[in-house]
């Protein structure tokens, strides 16, 4: 919380010092310097908010395509398990040894390390 408000305290500052000086007391402003502002603040929400989620979605669509037999995923409902066999869209889902479930891709939340899905840890324990 504190990194977006030093950002909009920055932001307002660039946008006072880009201003002419008296602009603020009744004097006709350029045309530029009215706009700038605007301009200032989509580029903000441009490179805070826009971009990192244009980035984010990429990698899901390439996470989901690249699921193949035997990877551990986490389902968005919060269950565990490996995938048994991959169709075009369909996925079927070992999540406990002998019960497997049929879900479309999206419905995947993320893959994991091999081996932590079905319960047990790399750790040896």
């Amino acid at each position: 919380m504190r990194k977006f408000a030093f950002l909009i305290s920055a932001s307002a500052l660039l946008i006072s010092s880009c201003m002419p000086p008296g602009a603020g007391q009744g004097e006709g402003g350029t045309t530029f310097s009215a706009v700038l502002p605007f301009i200032l603040i989509f580029a903000l929400f441009y490179f805070l908010i826009i971009r990192p989620q244009q980035r984010q979605s990429r990698e899901r669509k390439r996470m989901l395509a690249e699921i193949k037999r035997g990877d551990s995923v986490i389902t968005t409902g919060g269950i565990c398990g490996r995938v048994i066999s991959v169709e075009e869209d369909e996925l079927t889902v070992e999540i406990a040894k002998g019960i497997n479930i049929r879900m479309v891709r999206s419905g995947i939340s993320e893959k994991t390390d091999s081996g932590t899905a079905d319960g047990k840890s790399k750790g040896g324990n």
